[in-house]
């Protein structure tokens, strides 16, 4: 691993986008005394250009080859901030090599390769810290501590509904540009990954087919949801379970909502984009006697703050409502104050590989419980028996049921919504039959009860 027992810590920035023009190249650039950015990486020509003519200091070496980038002597440091789908391939490379790895929520997008990295990093002289902002800003801060100090939890909401984000860009004085110089190669590549990412995390891992309304939701999870659930985690802890969640259509804005079960409280999540200019997002944690809310505006905006909200009950019963605000300082410079600790200080992050995979275990929560459209835990199971020409549907029992291969094309859960509809009727060879309820996960062994 490169030296980095020194001042400034060396950046190779892979990916020089969106973010990359707004956030990172600026932030960085104000903390010219901790960081310099020594290597740029991207598929677009036009954008090495670009992100290299906004560098502070010397001019960064450019490349189209991630491993180069990743390889090079004059990087301590490996930024991953590109396509989602190629976040996890070069993380890889940045271990492998040895080095500090920051990457860009979401770490990665399947249990499969977020388990690989989290194997790959105990193996590595590098270590690996995940790009939650909103985590490191002074306000979330300061809520945690507040929300330590109630009593109890008797509730609390995650809210996230903002407009387009290019509202945000374009009025960040960032100047950012898009290009389209890339091969037709680069293009195939991404789609073709992206849609085995797709397959793995929706069909192997949760047993949900992939469709455009599966996938789409996928995506927001992973993008916009990834910040208010973290978050959520750090506030509150893992929910115990899911008490139902709709999920958002490909027809219209999206909007999407959950309800998480705590052991004594419940969360209510909602989030979706619309084509209004505002940006609501807050978590909001109900005590018995004190309130508190955390309020988070456009990170793409510098030197917007996180402020607390307070609302509370004093000893005497006077009401007070107090509004915190500890400093101007964005969440994004905060986080690089708290990656340069990391890199070059050896203090260890809170955001990393292990807490990231978190993440998608509550996607996969809100994905089963979007599509049974009712709580996972407790679904009503239908089957589709087969039959032979002369055998009535009275005549299959349960017994008969339970010993069907449930890997079969012909024998499926469907929900009730669909039993309804169906009716009794034939579909191609088979009848619908009644299971009856049953504990999910647990396949047949939990089926009770008589037939239809």
């Amino acid at each position: 691993m490169g030296s980095i027992n020194k001042q400034i810590i060396r950046v190779g920035i892979i990916g020089c986008g969106e973010i990359t023009q707004v956030a990172h190249i600026p932030t960085l650039g104000f903390l010219s005394d901790l960081f310099q950015i020594t290597y740029l990486c991207d598929v677009s020509n036009g954008a090495l250009k670009l992100c290299r003519n906004k560098v502070i200091g010397p001019a960064p070496k450019t490349t189209r080859d991630a491993n180069e980038l990743c390889s090079s002597s004059d990087v301590d440091l490996v930024m991953v901030a590109n396509s989602d789908a190629f976040h996890v391939p070069h993380i890889k490379l940045g271990l492998r090599n040895n080095k500090i790895v920051f990457v860009e929520k979401p770490m990665a997008l399947t249990l499969k390769e977020a388990d690989e990295i989290i194997e790959l990093e105990k193996q590595s002289l590098g270590k690996l810290m995940v790009g939650y902002m909103r985590r490191y800003s002074a306000g979330f801060i300061d809520a945690i501590k507040e929300i330590g100090s109630l009593d109890r939890i008797c509730y609390a909401r995650v809210r996230d509904i903002v407009g387009p984000n290019s509202v945000f860009v374009t009025q960040s004085g960032t100047f950012p540009k898009t290009f389209s110089d890339y091969t037709p190669e680069d293009s195939k590549e991404l789609s073709t990954r992206t849609d085995e990412l797709l397959e793995q995390a929706l069909t192997k891992e949760l047993d949900i087919p992939v469709t455009p309304a599966s996938a789409l939701q996928w995506r927001h999870l992973g993008s916009l949801g990834s910040h208010d659930l973290s978050a959520m985690r750090e506030a509150l802890g893992m929910p115990t379970s899911i008490l139902g969640a709709s999920l958002c259509s490909t027809s219209g804005p999206p909007f999407w909502s959950a309800l998480f079960q705590y052991p004594s409280f419940a969360v209510s999540y909602e989030s979706g984009i619309d084509g209004v200019p505002r940006f609501d997002a807050s978590i909001e944690v109900f005590g018995e006697n004190k309130t508190v809310k955390v309020v988070f505006d456009t990170p793409y905006v510098k030197g917007l703050p996180t402020n607390m909200h307070i609302r509370e009950k004093l000893e005497d019963g006077t009401y007070r409502e107090s509004v915190i605000r500890r400093t101007y300082e964005d969440a994004y410079t905060l986080e690089m104050k708290e990656l340069y600790a990391f890199a070059a200080l050896g203090k260890p992050a809170k955001t990393t590989a292990v807490d990231a995979r978190q993440d998608l275990e509550i996607f996969g929560m809100i994905m089963k419980a979007g599509q049974a459209g009712l709580p996972i835990r407790h679904i009503d199971y239908f089957v589709f028996a087969p039959l032979s020409s002369k055998q009535s549907r009275h005549e299959v029992d349960l017994q008969e049921i339970r010993r069907l291969d449930l890997s079969v094309p012909v024998a499926k859960a469907i929900r009730a919504t669909e039993l309804r509809t169906r009716g009794a009727t034939r579909v191609g060879a088979a009848y619908v039959v009644r299971a009856a309820t049953a504990v999910a996960n647990e396949g047949v062994a939990g089926w009770a009860g008589g037939r239809n």
